[in-house]
């Protein structure tokens, strides 16, 4: 009877010791994917509530400027910062650069500055207008095709394709 209850004690203890080993191994993993879950997730909302249309544009082949309007027509606003990391090509078809953002436009290095219209709070709410201008030497002559693309650190992306003028 005594070995029974000590064999009996013996198994007991060593679940108990397996239980808490499996429970300390598997608990930081799911602690981590739940996490990465989390963030994912977060990710995947700020994209889907963000879209932008590009509402019109212009560029001046003489000037070497180009003008742009970009509309926020999605349901999360865009934070100032993610604005001035945004990524801008501009330039003839199949001879585009990517600009640097800047407060002063310089066409020889290519530069763009920008300004929400309307704007109260540092963000690029839903319903305001962006105003872009660009300057660049890329910009083709008076009738021939500038392409211009728009892309947000989170990876929203628009281009569009107008003629030059004068």
């Amino acid at each position: 009877m005594s070995s029974e209850t000590f064999t009996t004690a013996m198994f007991l203890i060593a679940a108990i010791i397996s239980a808490g080993v499996l429970i300390n191994a598997v608990f930081p993993v799911i602690y981590t994917l739940s996490s990465t879950i989390s963030s994912s997730s977060h990710n995947v909302d700020e994209r889907l509530s963000t879209d932008v249309k590009v509402v019109t544009t212009y560029a001046s082949s003489s000037g070497h400027t180009a003008k742009i309007w970009l509309k926020n027509i999605g349901t999360g606003r865009v934070p100032d910062a993610s604005i001035q990391r945004a990524d801008v090509f501009l330039g003839g078809r199949g001879n585009f650069i990517r600009l640097t953002q800047s407060a002063t436009l310089d066409e020889e290095s290519g530069t763009w500055k920008y300004e929400i219209l309307d704007d109260a709070n540092n963000y690029w709410d839903p319903g305001e207008t962006l105003y872009i201008e660009a300057m660049t030497t890329q910009i083709p002559v008076k009738g021939d095709i500038v392409y211009f693309q728009f892309v947000l650190p989170s990876g929203l992306s628009r281009s569009t394709t107008f003629t030059a003028s004068d």
